[in-house]
């Protein structure tokens, strides 16, 4: 494994003092494709279907986000930051996860994807225009890959605060008293989704979409298996890009889990909460640190019991960082909380989870007895 440059003297691999303890064994997944179709930019939205859209409106404006468009049947929702929205909403029978729709760096892009896939590009039902190749993941997830013909612009932001440091005082004569707001979304970040198919679904997104692994996780005692979990980033070359802008794990559903929305801080964090707490919103788990990733993060259930992710102060990792490994686990979670909650975790039992167990241990796919069995320890450790 080469040696991975970090701006720290006493690194001196890629796994020791960076981001995983244990890097890959010899013929482990390499975490990358050698030839991949093309290379998304970042995650540009993700779509969803309510029947309520001012419920979900209400909502989106008490999480943070801002309104790009509202129609009848649509509502667009975005950040501060210039690009393209986070999330659109169309008015549906029930609610559910639609899928990801990825940013082409080019336009060409689209056409060279559509040649690889058989598929077509055309129009794109976007605010601004666009265009868009639709595919199918092996997971079932409708994924969009996207080149949008007009950026939308910057909002204002919310200013982080200014800190004092043991001696290094940068606030004199003035108090910190942040407002008791919501927070204020700057931008959509990642989602992470549950797949019966994980070592196909990861792939496909590899040498279809050129993503990269960042971090792999695996269960105890079946490493030899392979994964079970990856934090996957877009390659941007020497560019720093965010740990993941994909999550995905082996689980016995196929499904949305969370997505996450970056914000300006700690406090904007811990204030924006407890807006949401005074609200009636249901957190899920928080205030805490991430170890992959190292996001300060705060989980909410909307409405809808969808969840969202306030974060903040993410890893960065150009091309050069190689997939770290480490064993799955609910106290691997946190550098520091409270203790990961049944809700976070999807440890409730419900009709609908025994259901995607039996259908999983019963269909073609990567589940089996001991892969169960892995994840339910995983989830006590």
């Amino acid at each position: 494994m080469s040696e991975t440059r970090v701006h720290r003297a006493d690194a001196e691999t890629a796994h020791q003092d960076l981001h995983s303890e244990q890097g890959a064994l010899r013929g482990e997944h390499p975490g990358r494709s050698r030839n991949p179709v093309i290379r998304v930019a970042d995650l540009a939205w993700l779509e969803f279907e309510k029947p309520d859209l001012e419920r979900a409106e209400v909502f989106a404006r008490d999480f943070g986000f801002q309104i790009a468009t509202r129609t009848e049947s649509e509502l667009w929702l975005r950040g501060t930051f210039a690009g393209s929205p986070c999330m659109v909403i169309r008015r549906g029978r029930t609610s559910r996860f639609i899928g990801p729709a990825f940013r082409a760096a080019e336009r060409p892009d689209l056409d060279r994807l559509a040649r690889a896939t058989g598929s077509d590009v055309r129009d794109a039902d976007v605010p601004g225009g666009g265009w868009a190749v639709d595919l199918l993941d092996p997971s079932g997830f409708p994924v969009r890959v996207v080149h949008c013909g007009e950026q939308l612009p910057a909002l204002p932001e919310q200013r982080p605060l200014l800190l004092n440091f043991g001696t290094d005082h940068r606030r004199t004569n003035a108090m910190q008293r942040p407002p008791r707001e919501p927070s204020r979304i700057q931008r959509l970040g990642h989602v992470v989704l549950e797949t019966r198919v994980f070592g196909r679904a990861l792939d496909w997104y590899l040498d279809t979409l050129g993503m990269i692994v960042s971090d792999f996780l695996f269960l105890d005692g079946q490493r030899d298996r392979g994964p079970t979990m990856a934090f996957i980033r877009c390659d941007l070359g020497s560019v720093p890009a965010d740990h993941h802008t994909l999550a995905m794990h082996l689980g016995p559903g196929t499904g949305y889990v969370h997505s996450a929305y970056q914000v300006t801080d700690l406090d904007s964090i811990a204030v924006g909460g407890e807006y949401l707490k005074e609200r009636g919103y249901r957190r899920s788990w928080g205030v805490g640190r991430h170890i992959q990733g190292s996001q300060l993060f705060d989980y909410w259930r909307d409405p809808d019991r969808f969840m969202l992710e306030h974060f903040a102060d993410g890893d960065l990792f150009s091309r050069d960082v190689e997939p770290g490994w480490a064993p799955m686990s609910t106290s691997g979670l946190a550098q520091w909380g409270p203790p990961a909650t049944r809700d976070f975790l999807g440890a409730s039992p419900s009709p609908q989870r025994v259901r995607d167990v039996i259908q999983a241990l019963r269909g073609d796919n990567e589940m089996d007895p001991a892969r169960l069995l892995g994840l339910l320890k995983a989830a006590k450790s």
